[in-house]
């Protein structure tokens, strides 16, 4: 093969290339992670309610509020496991806790990443990490394990950062159903089938022993559901009857067979649209 054969193969090759990514900008608050290519996509609107509207989850808005505060401002800081029952606050308690200590003049920074996309996060983390002194909250919603997921294996590389260590200047928070990240169900069928039961599922339910925070939710009582659509309403600018909104409130989450923070912004949001009030 000739000298000008190789370099017309150079030359293909190097047009095949991906383009080099460019440095990431960090003047928005928020950005979400992609990949194929690599890249962080700023969000130009947060969607979240203000902190003072989560009803009922006063001890895990305090503790969540005081870890991000000590990250904000250069101290040590714990990673979050928010679990607990679906609907409750749990990722809305997140977002709001990061605009409660941007507010103070923090200028913290939030990273949502999928599932999904975990075995990318050693690249997400270089990035970040080259970002400092910026500060970043990695936010992953709804993290959860089945019986032959891999992704938890990327997990540690948050919570436990390898040789180099988590970046000093990120934060992980997680929102979860579960406590251990995995189906009881699953547990239970691996210890049975096990010889040597507990060190069957250790790996994986150690998991959730990595997070130095652990924030439960459980289900709201009426009163607690009642007062987040009066909350909603004062906010809002919603002028309904009391009686009146009681009773429609109660009959909206008995058709929905429960209630939660979810059911009374789903409620509160009906209730404003038939009121003729925009959000």
């Amino acid at each position: 093969m000739s000298e000008a054969d190789l370099a017309r193969i150079a030359a293909a090759l190097e047009r095949m290339a991906p383009a080099a990514l460019a440095a990431p900008e960090f003047g928005a608050e928020a950005f979400v992670w992609h990949t194929g290519p690599d890249r962080l996509e700023p969000v130009a609107r947060v969607s979240r309610v203000d902190v003072g509207l989560l009803v009922g989850v006063d001890r895990s808005r305090d503790t969540l509020l005081a870890n991000t505060r000590q990250f904000a401002a250069g101290f040590p800081a714990n990673n979050a496991l928010l679990w607990g029952a679906r609907g409750m606050g749990k990722s809305s308690l997140v977002k709001a806790v990061h605009a409660a200590v941007r507010a103070e003049g923090h200028d913290l920074k939030i990273v949502e990443l999928s599932r999904e996309d975990l075995p990318s996060v050693a690249r997400l983390l270089a990035m970040l990490r080259g970002a400092a002194p910026l500060r970043f909250i990695l936010f992953c919603d709804d993290l959860s394990f089945s019986h032959d997921d891999q992704h938890y294996k990327s997990l540690k590389a948050v919570l436990d950062g390898g040789i180099e260590g988590r970046p000093e200047n990120v934060v992980f928070y997680a929102t979860s159903n579960r406590r251990h990240l995995m189906p009881r169900d699953m547990i239970e069928n691996e210890t049975q089938a096990a010889i040597h039961s507990t060190e069957a599922v250790e790996e994986k339910v150690s998991l959730s022993d990595r997070f130095g925070l652990w924030l439960g939710f459980h289900p709201c009582s009426q009163d607690e559901y009642l007062e987040m659509i009066a909350g909603y309403c004062a906010a809002h600018g919603v002028d309904v009857p009391a009686e009146r909104l009681r009773a429609e409130a109660i009959e909206w989450q008995a058709t929905r067979g429960g209630r939660s923070g979810r059911v009374a912004w789903q409620f509160f949001c009906d209730l404003a649209g038939r009121e003729g009030v925009r959000l």
